[in-house]
């Protein structure tokens, strides 16, 4: 399994300076976390689910999120849970036949209670090895124990390696006189299994709900005070670059095809310009399909501290994975920032003399670079995002 692996060799030949790494789904935790790039959320209700799994492999998407919360109404649970297992199980039997297909994404199961992931565990008895954990939702330190107490047996059970993804999502967050407590409470508690913590997820749709609020496509999360002050919170917290943090994804862009705009597109004409083969047409065609907004949003995400991100389309999975790929500036930089560090520090001018690298400080901005190239991927120095994500759509 690797990012952009449904590219043909020949064109990841002539966007990529350095390829993708193939990523081994039991491998280091900290290349996972990284790698989770734009997860797509499906509900456990789909009757097509095995075939959706197969499908969104082929086309590049490497993690994925069977629901079995919001995204299904109350009474469908027990069918959803019958249709979750009913499919894996039968996905299982696949990989293990003659013609396996495609390597699945890393996948995951949003659940609603601590009990139904022992449940489901048991259940799905050796179609577990398809999973790399379980979503925990409105996590907070009440709430959160015993969610990961039950993944502590299941994996126990199962002698499978199973990871946490809790969702910051819930009123206690959103409020200011509760955040500090919860926030540093559910510090404590993600430190106690910390090797079980793949990345922690933000439910911005539920902290806007506390307060009766939501975007419209033409705003991005940063652009509602309340949700970037807990955005900001939650990094200063839980997203620290000493060790004692965790990859942070980014919240999730609600709106797909195709509504009017009150305003005028965020995104800038000069890098379809300049690509080779100029590719306004498909600024255009981005821009009709409000894609602009989730671009800019993914931009911030990354200048805030946030990494990856939650998907409800499959549309949306190219923009995050094209501005995932590592920069060949970056990349340059993050080259030179170590280089310089391991000389004791110091200021230098970068490669592409726009900019003061300074080693100690960036040291850290550079680890991340670097395992994000061994990720994504770094594009060649003529390579823009705009040609990352055509050669993506084209598929």
């Amino acid at each position: 399994m690797r990012h952009f692996g449904q590219l043909a060799d020949d064109v990841r030949d002539r966007l990529f300076l350095e390829q993708p790494a193939v990523i081994d789904r039991d491998g280091d935790a900290a290349v996972l976390s990284t790698a989770l790039g734009a997860t797509l959320y499906s509900p456990a209700t789909r009757a097509t689910l095995r075939e959706d799994i197969r499908k969104q492999a082929e086309r590049g998407v490497v993690s994925m999120v069977l629901c079995l919360e919001d995204a299904i109404a109350d009474h469908e649970v027990p069918a959803a849970e019958e249709n979750l297992v009913r499919q894996l199980r039968e996905l299982a039997a696949e990989r293990r036949g003659e013609d396996p297909g495609a390597e699945p994404p890393l996948l995951f199961v949003r659940v609603r209670t601590p009990d139904q992931v022992t449940d489901l565990a048991e259940r799905l008895d050796g179609a577990l090895d398809l999973l790399t954990g379980f979503v925990f939702p409105k996590f907070t330190e009440e709430s959160g124990g015993p969610f990961l107490e039950a993944l502590t047996e299941a994996e126990a059970v199962s002698g499978r390696r199973l990871f946490a993804m809790p969702v910051l999502e819930s009123p206690e967050l959103a409020h200011l006189e509760s955040r500090r407590e919860q926030l540093f409470g559910i510090s404590r508690l993600l430190e106690k299994y910390r090797e079980r913590i793949l990345a922690v997820r933000l439910g911005v749709t539920d902290l806007c709900s506390a307060y009766g609020l939501r975007r419209s496509p033409d705003l991005t999360a940063y652009d509602v005070a309340l949700v970037a002050g807990v955005i900001g919170d939650v990094v200063n917290v839980l997203g620290r670059a000493d060790g004692s943090g965790f990859t942070v994804t980014g919240p999730v862009w609600e709106y797909f095809p195709v509504q009017e705009r009150m305003f005028k597109p965020q995104l800038r004409r000069t890098p379809f310009v300049e690509a080779h083969p100029p590719a306004e047409g498909l600024r255009q065609r981005i821009i009709e399909h409000d894609l602009d907004g989730l671009i800019r949003e993914i931009e911030l995400d990354r200048a805030n501290g946030l990494l990856g991100k939650t998907c409800i389309h499959p549309s949306h999975v190219p923009a995050v994975h094209a501005l995932s790929v590592v920069t060949h500036e970056e990349y340059s930089d993050a080259l030179d920032i170590l280089r310089q560090s391991e000389g004791g520090g110091g200021v230098l001018r970068s490669a592409y003399t726009n900019k003061m690298n300074e080693a100690k400080p960036h040291r850290a901005w550079a680890e991340r670079v670097l395992l994000r190239a061994r990720v994504f991927g770094v594009a060649r120095e003529d390579v823009s995002f705009a040609e990352l994500l055509g050669a993506c759509l084209c598929q």
